[in-house]
């Protein structure tokens, strides 16, 4: 069965983007191994100093790169990464056998952990709460077994 991985900066806390996360994992769990991993965001003042955000997004890369396997295909989530459709992106995953997704924090990815990505990946380029990004792709997972499975989710 193959595994999926998605490492997350930050904690869902939010009941209604918990819900949703749960019911796709659910719904995964007939296709596939899901594992999420959720590492601490770096706790910043209300309006940051760019050398601040710079440190905390170093210090998530780091706790981020930890939970990477050396030879896996990693897929950095970030709105300057390529787009695909759900059809290209369902063939995309027929051919890993175990990816690893990862969704930075509210600041986004240290530039280190995009560079080292396989694959930088955009859900669209407009701007969207990381916590809800996490949702978006586990729908796009599901869609991708669906449509790989030939199932009637994707019309």
């Amino acid at each position: 069965m193959r595994r999926l991985t998605l490492v997350c900066v930050g904690r869902l806390r939010e009941p209604f983007y918990v819900d949703a996360a749960a019911e796709y994992a659910k719904r995964l769990s007939r296709y596939c191994k899901l594992d999420i991993v959720e590492l601490p965001e770096t706790r910043l003042p209300e309006r940051p100093a760019p050398a601040q955000i710079r440190a905390a997004l170093e210090k998530e890369a780091d706790a981020v790169r930890k939970h990477i396997p050396p030879k896996a295909y990693a897929v950095a989530l970030c709105i300057e990464g390529q787009t695909y459709s759900s059809e290209r992106f369902a063939e995309l995953l027929s051919g890993l056998a175990s990816p690893v997704f990862v969704i930075g924090g509210s600041y986004g990815l240290h530039q280190s952990v995009k560079d080292a990505a396989a694959l930088c990946l955009s859900i669209s380029p407009m701007t969207f709460p990381h916590h809800l990004a996490r949702v978006m792709l586990l729908e796009q997972l599901y869609r991708a077994c669906q449509i790989q499975s030939g199932g009637q989710y994707h019309k």
